[in-house]
């Protein structure tokens, strides 16, 4: 039995169901980057550049040392990665759960347990205070 008298319904042709597969790109296998609206892709490059060049060197002397570098939580508040998801017009910068989700991926690229003081941050933090709190304490 041919292609054509198939039951089963296909969504490519033939021809391009037999085309060789796209490369893989490792840094992106399932392609979502192509998924990303402009301000989601900002907001990523943002936080790996952030996270590559200073949380990087931060995070491995801190683990070979047992410290902690205080000043990279401040910059990370500074930049908005603290809270991304409050709104605006409480300083913050109202990213959507994608936007949230590449930031915790680049944090993550780096260091886990930064990755999880910043969720802490923004779950268990951030969001009682601006869902509970009062206008004064968001």
């Amino acid at each position: 039995m041919d292609l054509s008298e198939s039951p089963v319904t296909h969504q490519e042709s033939p021809a391009t169901a037999c085309a060789e597969p796209a490369p893989l790109v490792w840094e992106d296998p399932f392609r979502l980057d192509t998924l990303l609206t402009e301000e989601e892709r900002m907001i990523r490059c943002t936080a790996r550049a952030h996270c590559q060049d200073r949380l990087k060197p931060r995070a491995i002397e801190a683990n070979r040392h047992s410290i902690l570098h205080r000043e990279t939580t401040t910059e990370m508040g500074d930049l908005g990665l603290l809270g991304q998801a409050a709104p605006e017009e409480h300083l913050c910068v109202g990213a959507d759960c994608a936007s949230c989700g590449h930031v915790a991926r680049e944090v993550e690229r780096v260091d886990c347990g930064y990755r999880s003081a910043m969720s802490v941050q923004g779950s268990l933090v951030m969001h009682p205070i601006f869902a509970c709190g009062s206008e004064e304490q968001r």
